[in-house]
């Protein structure tokens, strides 16, 4: 089995996890959240390893982990970017400083397609680190309201929220954006250390967009949180539908190619690869 194939694998056994999500309650949802989370994190560090080493993809875990995990250490304890909130204990596994591990982690696998969507939909940094941040942001759309509806984390914030979220502050979403443009800036200083090693994007943006239309639909349907189910799907819905569009015209371009060479066409080199776009 060739390292390529793991990625695809871990994220099969992640969707399958996923599912059995709204079927499950008290500790096997624990046990499941833990399993979707450690899925997610080992499906972006293999992708990470096979396109750009595996030097590269513990720069990215230490990056989007360790600020992840300082955020978090900070927010529980000051209540700065997010709001006042606390976790709770003994539920997703070791802690340090009242902020379980398991956190971080989620971190990365969350943050990791949406950056590499980014890369994909945006030529200029700045514009890649924006929309990185905008995506976090409404991956925090499913993900906050499922997890505090699930008891995983408490929101004690006197500041109003959202329509049908209304225990979540506007704050936590300025917090999410706030961190995820941090991380994103670390990540493009560390992008062009390591050169493309030819694996394609496909796995992560398979991660994205099941991301955006499982939740979605879990939330509407399985889970009865359709405020939320809104939420998620109009906003990570701003990186996530973009990333569908240009995967339909690259699998366009990629056929209309092989038909050319199968009828005889010599592939022309413009002297610049594509670079994925």
């Amino acid at each position: 089995m060739t390292a390529r194939l793991w990625p695809a694998l871990t994220t099969l056994a992640w969707v399958a996890a996923q599912i059995s999500y709204p079927l499950t309650a008290g500790t096997a949802r624990d046990r499941v959240t833990v399993s979707i989370v450690v899925l997610a994190a080992a499906t972006a560090m293999l992708h990470a390893t096979v396109s750009r080493g595996p030097g590269w993809a513990a720069g990215c875990a230490a990056i989007v982990g360790g600020v992840g995990l300082l955020a978090e250490i900070v927010g529980t304890a000051t209540g700065f970017p997010f709001g006042c909130y606390h976790y709770a204990h003994g539920r997703l596994g070791p802690e340090l400083a009242d902020v379980p591990l398991l956190v971080p982690v989620a971190w990365i696998g969350g943050l990791y397609p949406i950056w590499v969507a980014a890369g994909l939909l945006c030529r200029r940094t700045g514009a890649r680190v924006l929309t990185t941040a905008v995506g976090a942001v409404g991956w925090d759309l499913f993900l906050d309201p499922q997890m505090v509806a699930d008891g995983q984390w408490t929101w004690c914030s006197a500041q109003p929220g959202l329509p049908g979220a209304g225990d979540i502050p506007y704050t936590n979403y300025l917090g999410w954006f706030a961190v995820g443009a941090v991380m994103a800036a670390l990540l493009a200083v560390l992008e062009p250390r390591c050169a493309p090693r030819g694996a394609g994007p496909a796995v992560p943006i398979a991660v994205l967009l099941w991301t955006w239309f499982g939740s979605a639909l879990a939330h509407a349907v399985f889970l009865d949180l359709p405020a939320s189910a809104g939420y998620g799907a109009i906003g990570l819905g701003l990186v996530a539908v973009p990333t569908a569009r240009w995967a339909v015209r690259r699998v366009g371009r990629t056929g209309r190619q092989a038909v050319r060479n199968g009828a005889g066409d010599t592939p022309r080199c413009t002297g610049t690869p594509e670079a994925g776009r």
